[in-house]
């Protein structure tokens, strides 16, 4: 199981996975090098303690001010009203193990617990994302991305994960400290996803209202089916099924030939589902923050470069190292 490398600001993060045999993910951008420190949470342990380790790494006063200032540049004020219900009544809302999760990370770094979920809704608020799914002519499954955050200290709370479970890496994902769910995991051997926001308007007014009516945020089911799933075709069920607070776009490669999908998601299941298709000459899937049958808009050329880089390097060039190359390119 390899761990992802981070080079450079992670506000902007190209990652790639080679997912046919083992994941293993390759993260960069430009600027100095930088590794994101690891972290070993234990599911083995009650959920109000897993997250303790972050203190081995993060400085309590750090962590509040960091939180602070991601909370106040991206959660309306509104807002901090609506999740009254929720804080008051955490496990009717939340279930376990988040619920536990979210009061010892509130416990550990000293914090309110209204704190903690506003920075996990702020966290679900990403910016620019590009998700890139392709095979090479040996049938080798690669899979990358881009994850645009508007804020600077994220570079400073980013940490890749290991969830370890009897002793055993159970699945690996790169995060922020504070944030429970994920939006880039991997289970090795097995599949590889990430998720890419797909913004129809009214996005806090969405989320809360369908929070409050007990729907999974997008972030929580990349969790659970890291955790569940068996293979990619239970894990593209799962992410194309299970109701989710706001419509997404989930990313999944695999281990096998043509094991790459775009999933394209409403609140309440698949608007689409869009597969490699290597007989259709259909070798990779690039996937934006627009669905794929529509066109972009003029002011956001991200699909065109990227499948421009795509063809230029052809498919019998595509490895971890290239494709890196094309996420790159697109920032």
């Amino acid at each position: 199981i390899g761990l992802p490398t981070v080079l450079g600001k992670c506000a902007h993060c190209p990652l790639v996975c080679v997912c046919s045999l083992e994941c293993m993910w390759l993260t960069v951008s430009g600027g100095s090098c930088f590794s994101p420190p690891v972290v070993n949470i234990s599911l083995d342990v009650p959920a109000e303690q897993r997250w303790e380790p972050l203190l081995k790494i993060f400085d309590k006063d750090f962590l509040r001010k960091a939180a602070a200032e991601v909370i106040d540049t991206t959660v309306p004020k509104w807002v901090h009203t609506a999740v009254s219900p929720i804080v008051k009544a955490l496990e009717k809302y939340v279930p376990q193990p988040y619920a536990g999760e979210i009061r010892g990370m509130a416990s550990c770094c000293q914090s309110d617990i209204s704190d903690i979920v506003l920075l996990n809704f702020a966290y679900e608020v990403s910016a620019f994302c590009t998700s890139i799914v392709a095979q090479n002519a040996k049938g080798n499954i690669y899979h990358g991305r881009n994850l645009d955050y508007p804020h600077d200290v994220l570079k400073n709370l980013t940490i890749d994960i290991r969830f370890i479970k009897n002793g055993q890496v159970a699945y690996t994902g790169t995060s922020f400290a504070g944030y429970v769910g994920l939006w880039t995991g991997q289970s090795a051997k097995k599949f590889t996803v990430s998720g890419d926001q797909r913004d129809k308007g009214h996005w806090w007014e969405n989320v809360i209202s369908a929070f409050l009516l007990k729907s999974s945020p997008v972030s929580w089911l990349v969790r659970e089916t890291l955790a569940e799933a068996t293979d990619f075709q239970d894990a593209v069920m799962r992410l194309a099924k299970v109701p989710i607070i706001t419509d997404v776009y989930y990313i999944v490669g695999g281990v096998q030939k043509n094991e790459g999908v775009v999933i394209t998601r409403d609140r309440s299941g698949p608007a689409d589902i869009w597969p490699l298709d290597w007989n259709m000459g259909q070798w990779y899937l690039v996937e934006t923050n627009y669905d794929h049958w529509l066109p972009t808009p003029k002011w956001d050329d991200r699909r065109d470069v990227a499948m421009k880089a795509l063809n230029t390097t052809g498919q019998t060039n595509i490895n971890m190292h290239s494709l890196y190359q094309v996420n790159k390119d697109i920032s």
